[in-house]
């Protein structure tokens, strides 16, 4: 996560302000942006106080906030579902220099723009869940026909919750968003593996958890802080003839993770590709 000050040419639109929309809120203010630039739309707003009280405008209702508005940016953390009916309301925002960020799975800029006007300026991207710890890794669609000071503000936006990335082709939005969108859930589901195995393996079902959760973030935060390869740190376990090494044995057979995990996130960057072609 990087802690260069933002600093906004103009006033800012929330879009829905759930756990996604929250942290990145709170990551912005933390970089300097002023409450008094920040314009939030939900219906149900919650756990919000401590942004008011920063001067943060909260409104339910987009018809709550001032009629003068012309917002710089305005950042959709609308769920899909709801997109279609919220969308065409923020049509009035379409002008030049004004750029709507997407942080929606499986919307495309044609969608967008086909629900906010064809002259709307577009950029998608896709985050994942621990940005609400400031650990997320978000990836940009780097639209040549969008000027590179909005893509760096953009880029700025998104890098208050981690790390940013970007892409040149939009298909390639449904590849980032099997690994890293849907990459939490495999991981929480190393976890429930690896303590079933350790339950399995005569450990009490509460140590075997605990094992699993504290020897997962482990291993993630030495991934985060070291310079070295995962492959590195992986032989840097192993010693020869020893335990791991067996078990390495059965995970990395031709029949094990590695095909398993590229035939799962095969599978879900399909299904992006449906999901984006109304399927």
């Amino acid at each position: 996560m990087s802690d260069q000050r933002i600093i906004l040419p103009g006033p800012l639109l929330l879009v829905g302000c759930g756990k996604m929309g929250g942290a990145l809120l709170r990551g912005w203010l933390s970089r300097g942006v002023h409450g008094n630039q920040v314009f939030v739309v939900d219906p149900a707003p919650r756990d919000l106080e401590d942004v008011q009280a920063r001067g943060v405008t909260l409104a339910t209702a987009l018809d709550q906030l001032p009629a003068a508005l012309q917002p710089g940016i305005v950042l959709l953390a609308i769920k899909p579902q709801f997109m279609d009916e919220a969308l065409p309301a923020y049509r009035r925002f379409v002008k030049p220099g004004t750029i709507f960020l997407s942080i929606a799975a499986g919307k495309t800029v044609a969608y967008l723009k086909d629900k906010l006007g064809a002259d709307a300026a577009v950029v998608r991207s896709m985050p994942n869940t621990p940005a609400a710890v400031g650990r997320g890794m978000t990836v940009i669609l780097k639209d040549p026909g969008i000027p590179a000071a909005a893509l760096d503000l953009c880029g700025q936006l998104l890098s208050a919750v981690g790390q940013v990335g970007w892409i040149d082709e939009e298909d390639q939005i449904n590849a980032v968003t099997a690994v890293s969108g849907g990459g939490p859930a495999y991981v929480f589901l190393l976890i429930e593996c690896l303590a079933e195995a350790a339950r399995a393996a005569g450990l009490p079902a509460d140590l075997a958890m605990q094992l699993a959760r504290e020897t997962v973030t482990g291993s993630g935060e030495l991934a985060h802080q070291s310079t070295e390869p995962a492959t590195k740190l992986r032989e840097a376990v192993m010693s020869p003839k020893g335990t791991t090494i067996e078990a390495l044995a059965v995970l990395m057979a031709p029949n094990g993770l590695q095909q398993l995990m590229t035939k799962a996130i095969a599978a879900a960057t399909e299904r992006g590709r449906q999901i984006a072609a109304g399927k």
